[in-house]
């Protein structure tokens, strides 16, 4: 599958990045507050984890977009 080296660098970018940050980051920070208190210890890690998922999604997305379009005008 074409990217997954992309999919898995940006997934660990902003997973560790959403640890290292003490702001909440949209979308893990909203689901943090909604799932407050079934998250009592783990919230942090799944916050982050969310982050990491979500936006390594988003960049992933955006690069196969953009090598299906160099690759069509070949």
């Amino acid at each position: 599958m074409k990217g997954i080296p992309i999919l898995l660098a940006f997934f660990v970018i902003f997973t560790s990045a959403s640890l290292l940050i003490a702001n909440p980051i949209f979308p893990g920070g909203f689901l943090h507050i909604i799932l407050n208190e079934s998250l009592q210890g783990y919230g942090g890690f799944v916050e982050a984890v969310i982050n990491g998922v979500f936006y390594g999604m988003i960049f992933w997305l955006v690069f196969v977009g953009i090598s299906k379009r160099l690759e069509r005008e070949e």
